[in-house]
């Protein structure tokens, strides 16, 4: 074995000791910990405030969950009791036409963006405009489907609060799927061509089925973030307080429901309204957890 030589190792010693004796070292290290520790502080401080948020929602959410809830209307003003089923079912709906609305035009779009995104104008134009509507107030949006729609259909309805968030979803969906399809390599493309397939099978049978799992993710994480909108169901579904099905009149929905009643001044209101603020929370942590577990399958296989 080569041995060591003592000369080289003092050498070494002496010039790490001048380092650390360097002004320009210590207040680099200096900075350096102060970085970590603003950084540490400041995540402490959000856990604990999104702890507080979390515990103080369950503790009144859990405290007016019951069947009831479940099964039941939202009552009249002063009256005991009552539930959200209207609300819920009309959420569902809403949510699911909305999905099926958002879904093929947020996964088309990703495609001809991922395919054609370099190629022409038009391509950098959607991905412009889509970057625009990602960060668009929710507020705008149902502003406009209610000048649009609602306005000129002279009555609120589930179609257009089905509209104003499907908007909402569809830039995330497309975003998503451009991103995941950059994502396929290229020589698996390449492949493809070599083959004699043309470019819309490579494009849809290829690359779409290698990132599928991400592309789902995308769409949970855009149903996730459609399922707790108010501000756009204020201007074009409204409310109703009895159970309604029909899309084409005014409908309930449990973050407008739950908006209302928490303002209230009648106690059952607003317990019905932190057991409906907990629903809407389980379901979106649901999503969000059923969407990484997808990833993650996808990333380990």
């Amino acid at each position: 074995m080569a041995s060591t030589n003592p000369n080289s190792i003092s050498s070494t010693a002496r010039v790490m000791d001048k380092s650390i004796n360097n002004g320009v070292y210590q207040r680099r290290l200096l900075t350096h910990r102060i970085g970590i520790t603003l950084s540490f502080l400041a995540m402490t401080i959000g856990i604990f405030f999104l702890l507080w948020i979390l515990l103080t929602l369950f503790m009144k959410g859990f405290n007016a969950f019951n069947i009831g809830m479940l099964t039941e209307s939202t009552p009249p003003p002063g009256a005991t009791g009552g539930g959200l089923l209207n609300a819920i079912v009309g959420s569902l709906l809403m949510v699911g036409v909305a999905t099926l609305i958002c879904t093929p035009i947020g996964i088309l779009a990703g495609i001809y963006l991922a395919e054609y995104g370099d190629e022409n104008w038009f391509a950098q134009l959607t991905r412009f405009v889509t970057d625009v509507m990602l960060s668009a107030p929710s507020i705008v949006i149902g502003l406009f489907v209610y000048a649009i729609f609602v306005a000129n259909m002279n009555h609120f309805s589930g179609w257009a609060g089905s509209i104003a968030i499907s908007l909402i979803a569809i830039p995330v969906i497309v975003r998503t799927t451009d991103n995941m399809l950059q994502l396929v390599p290229g020589s698996l493309r390449e492949a493809a061509f070599a083959l004699g397939a043309p470019r819309w099978k490579v494009a849809i049978l290829v690359r779409l089925r290698a990132v599928k799992a991400g592309v789902i993710t995308g769409v949970l994480l855009a149903v996730a973030r459609i399922s707790g909108e108010t501000a756009p169901l204020l201007f074009t579904a409204l409310n109703n307080q009895f159970f309604n099905a029909d899309m084409n009149k005014p409908m309930a929905n449990l973050p407008v429901v739950i908006y209302q009643f928490a303002m209230s001044p009648y106690e059952n209101w607003r317990a019905l309204a932190w057991g409906g603020a907990l629903l809407v929370t389980l379901s979106v942590l649901g999503l969000n957890i059923l969407s990484r577990t997808l990833f993650s399958q996808k990333i380990q296989g």
